[in-house]
């Protein structure tokens, strides 16, 4: 959950780790780069952080935290299913993926948090999934869907491919594209 009074320094400290990382990437960033562009010293970030890959984990529990709750408010909205799934797809990928995909780092970023958070990315992943299973049950308990199969598995296909467009796309502007043209076919197959 979204922490509604955030620690000024956590912010500063998880903002300046992430415009580090997207510009230098993972392995070449140093505390000293997060210290300086959070306006502190090593020592107290240290005091914070034990090291960058604890940093690196917080930014991805923080990303899940945020796209889960950013996807549940965009499915509340009104609209033709389609329109309702480009939102929630769009809340998902939030900002981090465009910088992660404009970023000449962008793979390792993902490689990294595969590798050193991959907790925090598969409960995350699971806790998004649960948001689009809920959905799609009281949408089609509802009548405004048809669902082939249950919920749960089309949540999962759901985030999968989401998951997979990141790592298979050459830039933003295609990721864009794509999860547009995903939440078109989806959105159709749903409609009754």
């Amino acid at each position: 959950m979204i922490d509604p009074n955030p620690d000024p320094k956590q912010t500063a400290i998880l903002k300046s780790a992430w415009e580090a990382f997207a510009r230098y990437g993972f392995r070449k960033t140093s505390m000293e780069d997060i210290a300086r562009g959070a306006g502190m010293s090593r020592p107290a970030l240290y005091l914070h952080y034990a090291g960058k890959e604890a940093i690196f984990r917080s930014l991805a529990q923080v990303y899940y935290d945020d796209a889960a709750e950013s996807v549940e408010r965009a499915l509340q909205g009104a609209g033709p299913v389609p329109d309702l799934l480009a939102a929630g797809f769009a809340a998902q990928g939030g900002g981090i993926v465009q910088a992660m995909l404009t970023s000449p780092h962008g793979i390792e970023l993902l490689d990294t948090g595969n590798a050193m958070a991959a907790d925090i990315v598969e409960a995350g992943e699971a806790r998004i999934a649960e948001v689009y299973a809920d959905w799609l049950a009281r949408e089609a308990q509802a009548g405004r869907i048809r669902l082939e199969g249950e919920a749960r598995d089309m949540a999962l296909t759901i985030t999968a491919a989401l998951k997979g467009l990141k790592a298979a796309v050459p830039d933003y502007a295609d990721y864009t594209r794509r999860v547009a043209q995903l939440a078109r076919l989806i959105g159709a197959g749903l409609s009754v």
